[in-house]
C-alpha cells in the first residue's frame, strides 16, 4: 500500500497534481486509514500511469476520462479525433508565429507583402525613412479600403518606378518634410506632378480609383498636414487647373484648354498616377 507522496512518485508526477485528479474526478480518492492518511493500491497506481500517459501525450483533461473508460475500438477513434484537432491546432499556432515574426520587422502590420516590397524598393532609390513612414501609413489605410484592389495598384506603381519623373519626385518628396514653404524645390515638385498628370490625361489613365470621398479627404489632408510646402504644392496645382493629392481632377482653366488636347476629360486621376503620400 502506498501514500500520496509514494503513489506520485511512482507514476511521475506531483501531490498537487494527484490531489487535482482527485478533485476533477479522474482518480478516486482512496479510503483513509486509522491515522486519516490516503493509502493507495496498485490498481490507482495503474489508472494514474495512465492519466499521466495521455496528458502527457497532450490529450486535454476534459477527454481523458473518456479515453479510460472507452474499449479498443473507441479509444483508436477518440485518439485519431484528439490527433485531428492537435494537427489543427498546431498549423494554428505555426500562422500565428509566421506572422509574429512578420510583425517584428515592423511593416508588416496590416500591410500586405506586395506594399512591404514597394517600401522597400523605395528604401533602396535612397527614399528617408521618415517619408517611407508616412507613406507606409497612407498604405496601411489604402489597403484596408480596398484590399482587392493593393496588389493591382502596387504592380502599376512598380512600373512607375522605371519613369524617371516618378523617381524624381520621390527623391525631392524624400526631404520635402523640412522645406520651408517658400523653398524653390516646392514649385518644381508641382512641375513634376503637372508633368505627370498631362502625360496620364494623354495616355488615357484616367478614371475612378475605388475610394470614397470622405477617405480621398483624409489622404489629402494627411499629406497636406506633412510639411509647411505640402499645402502650397496644392495651391499651385490648383493656379494650374488641378485640384487634390490622391485624386487629381482637372479643372476648368485657360492655361489647361491651351497645353491639354481637346479630348481630355475631367475624371479623376487615381492614386496609381502619382506617388503616394
Amino acid at each position: 500500500m502506498l501514500t500520496i507522496s509514494q503513489l506520485a512518485a511512482s507514476a511521475g508526477v506531483t501531490v498537487r497534481a494527484v490531489r487535482h485528479y482527485h478533485q476533477i474526478g479522474l482518480l478516486p480518492e482512496p479510503e483513509r486509514d486509522r491515522s486519516g492518511y490516503r493509502i493507495y493500491d496498485a490498481a490507482a497506481v495503474v489508472r494514474l500511469i495512465r492519466i499521466h500517459t495521455l496528458t502527457d501525450a497532450g490529450v486535454p483533461l476534459a477527454r481523458v476520462q473518456e479515453l479510460l473508460d472507452a474499449g479498443p475500438e473507441e479509444f483508436a477513434d477518440g485518439v485519431q479525433e484528439i490527433d485531428k484537432d492537435l494537427r489543427a491546432e498546431v498549423r494554428r499556432l505555426q500562422a500565428t508565429r509566421k506572422r509574429l515574426v512578420r510583425l517584428a520587422a515592423g511593416e508588416h502590420l496590416a500591410l500586405p507583402q506586395s506594399v512591404v516590397d514597394y517600401l522597400d524598393r523605395l528604401r533602396a532609390l535612397g527614399v528617408e525613412e521618415r517619408y517611407i513612414e508616412m507613406e507606409r501609413d497612407a498604405w496601411i489605410m489604402i489597403a484596408a479600403q480596398v484590399p482587392h484592389l493593393i496588389d493591382a495598384v502596387i504592380a502599376k506603381k512598380h512600373e512607375q518606378l522605371d519613369d524617371p519623373d516618378i523617381v524624381k519626385l520621390y527623391s525631392l518628396l524624400s526631404s520635402a518634410l523640412d522645406w520651408p514653404v517658400d523653398d524653390p524645390r516646392v514649385v518644381e515638385v508641382a512641375d513634376v506632378v503637372e508633368r505627370l498628370m498631362i502625360r496620364a490625361v494623354e495616355a488615357g489613365e484616367v478614371g475612378a480609383d475605388g475610394f470614397d470621398d470622405q477617405f480621398v479627404d483624409l489622404l489629402d489632408s494627411t499629406m497636406v498636414e506633412s510639411s509647411p510646402g505640402a499645402e502650397r504644392v496644392v495651391a499651385i496645382l490648383e493656379d494650374r487647373g488641378w485640384r487634390g493629392w490622391t485624386r487629381i481632377e482637372r479643372v476648368p482653366s485657360d492655361r489647361l484648354n491651351t497645353e491639354l488636347p481637346p479630348s481630355t476629360n475631367s475624371r479623376p486621376a487615381p492614386i496609381r498616377d502619382q506617388a503616394c503620400s
